[in-house]
């Protein structure tokens, strides 16, 4: 079990940041990810592995006017 965005999510072995974000239907296209308070950079999310017990934040930004 992980904690996305301060609530419980199923966790997997192997789950990847874009994977979770695929599944979890992130679609906008300015997404930031922190897992356990540590930033991840988009180009690192197929490689970086999230482990049972970690705690993600998907932020999603957005600007107005």
């Amino acid at each position: 079990m992980i904690k996305l965005n301060n609530r419980d999510c199923e966790w997997q072995e192997e789950l990847t940041v874009q994977e979770l974000l695929k599944l979890k239907t992130y679609t906008y296209p300015r997404i930031i990810v922190y897992i356990n308070s540590k930033i991840i950079s988009p180009e690192d999310y197929a490689s970086t592995i999230i482990q049972d017990g970690d705690e993600v934040k998907a932020i999603h930004l957005m600007a107005g006017g």
